[in-house]
């Protein structure tokens, strides 16, 4: 399989074409090769519009899912980015391309550590086993937070860790979800928007302690 041919044909018919135009968003996903993310049995899938399993009842998004949720973060080289649920890595090594430092955590072990693995080559992430309700205080406020699994509502410890003027983009529910966009105005106050409908896995409190070793 051509995997080169591939990920341009993902740019271009299910990136570009429905609507995520940032030139730097654009560069980012074009660079991350998205079969080295995905199980060894599935590669040949990787660049297909729809989401793959990785195990343990996880998924990485598709690919247009992945790239709209970036856009919608509205990254600079600057900001520091907290995400919560990192899977196979993939969506933090599109998040590492585009901003200063990227904090990830992961709750499911096995991934947390082949994640570990797919990420070496990205140096400014930091991969964390942990509790993603509980988000990453040892390094907060942060510009920017990504959520790639579903609260029934956003952690309030997760607002609370965001900075002001910050952006936090997460699916919100059970079953269907709403995508939505938060923008902190002030000390207790967010501005709320609606994206999209999504479908992810929910968001799963686990292990208290955090290990990045």
């Amino acid at each position: 399989m051509d995997f080169e041919l591939s990920l341009k044909a993902m740019i271009r018919d299910q990136i570009e074409a429905r609507g995520v135009t940032d030139p730097s968003v654009l560069k980012a996903m074009a660079s991350v090769p998205r079969h080295l993310f995905v199980p060894e049995s599935l590669r040949s899938y990787a660049y297909e519009d729809h989401p793959l399993s990785i195990g343990y009842g996880q998924t990485i998004s598709q690919p247009y899912i992945v790239a709209f949720m970036t856009e919608a973060l509205q990254l600079t080289p600057e900001h520091t980015v907290l995400e919560i649920g990192t899977g196979s890595g993939y969506q933090a090594a599109i998040l590492s391309l585009l901003s200063k430092r990227v904090i990830t955590i992961e709750r499911i072990e096995p991934l947390w550590r082949k994640a570990k693995e797919n990420l070496k080559n990205y140096p400014n992430v930091l991969c964390v086993l942990g509790d993603g309700y509980q988000g990453y205080p040892e390094e907060a406020p942060f510009d920017r937070i990504l959520l790639t699994a579903a609260p029934p509502e956003v952690p309030q410890a997760l607002l609370d860790q965001l900075a002001a003027g910050g952006i936090l983009v997460a699916p919100i529910g059970s079953g269907y979800q709403r995508l939505m966009r938060y923008t902190r105005k002030g000390p207790t106050q967010w501005e709320r928007e609606y994206l999209c409908d999504v479908i992810f896995v929910p968001m799963l409190p686990s292990v208290e302690r955090y290990s990045s070793g």
